[in-house]
């Protein structure tokens, strides 16, 4: 069954501050999960006490490539401490990702890591931007770094919102990906001064609803709270877009 978790960037301001009090308020709220994009030098013990208090799981936690590249053992040795079986690189540095033949080079890695995590009883998946949809030999990026990684090894956290941005239907994504699509990072989209930014749920024009029911369908696991861009209180707005999630499933 599908479940609802924030994507702690959102909150980045309040987590530098004081990292164990916003998971206990992120809790509060109702949130089932919540994925890390960093720890603020918190002990993975600690991490792992304070999911408990909260009744929260990880929804799994982005990794930069470099860590990945690098300290891969730290990295399954924190998450298993934390009981996080997702990790997901969350973006490609721009040396990465200039041509096609750096796309080939990237998946090459991403197998590579994908293997080692899936023998370690981890799952590996990436999350686009929307610089992946740029075409190159009349393809895109995105393309070429499904298309050239296993299945099993490498999974997708699409981020619905940067499709969009893009100018790419989220729901084709899904449908053509199916099960390989394990995670949704779920923010809508609007245009404020002639730009796009992202809004709560409900406050643009993505979608949403028909999104979630594409993603039950291809049995999705997780519906990722995700903002960048605020009026008020970030953490009111993780609320919002809870409740509005919930109204959907």
């Amino acid at each position: 069954m599908s479940k609802i978790g924030l994507q702690l960037y959102t909150l980045r301001k309040a987590a530098t501050s004081n990292f164990h009090n916003l998971l206990i308020d992120v809790g509060a709220i109702g949130y089932e999960g919540v994925q890390f994009a960093g720890f603020y030098d918190t002990p993975a013990e600690k991490v792992n006490s304070t999911l408990v208090r909260s009744e929260m799981i990880p929804a799994g936690a982005h990794v930069p490539i470099d860590q990945l590249r690098e300290n891969l053992d730290s990295v399954k040795q924190f998450h298993e401490s934390i009981n996080n079986s997702l990790i997901i690189c969350p973006y490609l540095p721009e040396e990465m990702r200039q041509t096609k033949e750096d796309y080939l080079k990237s998946a090459e890695l991403f197998n590579q890591i994908g293997k080692k995590l899936k023998d370690s009883g981890f799952q590996f998946a990436y999350h686009n931007h929307a610089f992946e949809f740029e075409e190159m030999e009349n393809e895109t990026g995105f393309s070429l770094l499904f298309g050239n990684t296993d299945s099993e090894l490498v999974k997708m956290e699409l981020d619905c919102y940067w499709a969009t941005y893009a100018k790419y239907d989220p729901i084709k994504i899904i449908n053509k990906y199916k099960d390989r699509c394990i995670s949704l990072h779920i923010k809508d989209i609007k245009l404020e001064n002639g730009e796009k930014v992202s809004t709560e749920i409900g406050n643009g024009t993505l979608d949403v609803r028909s999104l979630i029911q594409t993603g039950i369908k291809n049995n999705v696991e997780w519906f990722i709270v995700e903002q960048e861009h605020f009026t008020g209180d970030p953490l009111k707005s993780a609320e919002k877009n809870l409740s509005a999630l919930k109204d959907m499933l």
